[in-house]
């Protein structure tokens, strides 16, 4: 049996993405799959500096953060209507991550992890420090909701397909650079830069594209988690929340956008489903992910590979044989 094509698993996506709120018995589970979307952009994104380019980035939570304060407080501090709000947002986040890309990723392995973090530390601390203009620790509120067409967003289910509408937009645009002559030029970099370089491949260039693209994918997410939420604070996008992005992306598998997006949602809604363990949450959630990274190092792709490639040769043990006749 051959592999769907992109078109075809695109396809599948949205159908499985426009039926699955039919099976859900309440508005609390569009609202983690809410989350999973925002998460499963900013992870497609990051995949791909970090599965395919090979640069590790530990300070996309403050680009996501970044694009939530922005358009946050020029639609309810200054008024500006949401989408002019939310394009400033994300072109912001364009200048800012193309000027930090800049220098940062002359640094490699531990020293690039490092200074993406410390630029997300610097954004966390202004955030915090801003209170003029940010609300400080006490968050920013008052943010208006999404609208469309001049029409406001107002329940679940549309924020759901809104949302996971971007997340196949992203899949796209993510997918069709993977198959073209820059997504070459990543895998090339990520196996050996010298070597890239030395095939001709603008290495600088190439690598500060993929970063502010990533970065400009999680500024989306940013602004429709504050017109979702309407109501951003500091503690959402510190140091903690750019690991676990980082943590989604090799949970799901580094170099499968379909990874990328699984970790993403696993590591959403796992969570979620653990609340019933009450005081021993955490720790089942912590030996998941330990089991996961011992038997899984591909990440989950790994093992939906290792089950397809089980349930194809057991299929093929119990099928009769040809009539050489």
């Amino acid at each position: 049996m051959r592999p769907a094509g992109p078109a075809a698993t695109l396809l599948i996506g949205a159908t499985v993405i426009a039926v699955l709120p039919v099976l859900l018995p309440n508005e609390y589970y569009l609202t983690v799959l809410i989350v999973a979307g925002l998460n499963g952009i900013i992870a497609l994104g990051l995949n791909l500096l970090m599965g395919y380019a090979g640069q590790i980035s530990l300070g996309h939570a403050a680009f996501y953060g970044l694009a939530a304060y922005t358009t946050g407080i020029l639609t309810a501090t200054y008024h500006w209507p949401v989408p002019a709000g939310m394009a400033a947002a994300v072109a912001l986040v364009l200048a800012v991550s193309a000027l930090i890309a800049v220098p940062t990723l002359r640094l490699k392995g531990h020293y690039l992890a490092m200074g993406t973090l410390g630029f997300g530390l610097i954004v966390y601390i202004v955030l915090n420090e801003a209170t003029g203009l940010t609300g400080g620790p006490s968050g920013l509120g008052g943010i208006p909701r999404l609208s469309l067409a001049g029409r406001p967003v107002t329940s679940d289910l549309a924020y759901y397909y809104v949302v996971w509408a971007a997340v196949l937009l992203c899949f796209a645009v993510a997918g069709n650079l993977v198959r073209s002559r820059l997504g070459r030029a990543l895998r090339a970099i990520h196996t050996s830069e010298t070597a890239a370089a030395a095939l001709g491949i603008d290495t600088e260039r190439t690598k500060i594209g993929v970063f502010v693209l990533s970065a400009c994918m999680a500024a989306v997410a940013g602004t429709l988690y504050a017109h979702y939420v309407r109501f951003v604070s500091p503690g959402t996008f510190g140091f903690a929340a750019s690991v676990q992005l980082v943590t989604m992306v090799v949970l799901g598998g580094m170099g499968s956008l379909w990874g990328g997006l699984a970790g993403a949602v696993v590591l959403t809604v796992l969570p979620e489903v653990l609340r019933a363990l009450e005081d021993y949450d955490i720790v089942v959630y912590g030996l998941l992910l330990i089991l996961c990274m011992m038997y899984l190092p591909g990440g989950l792709v790994e093992g939906v590979d290792r089950l397809w490639r089980l349930v194809t040769a057991r299929r093929l043990r119990l099928a009769p044989p040809e009539d050489p006749a």
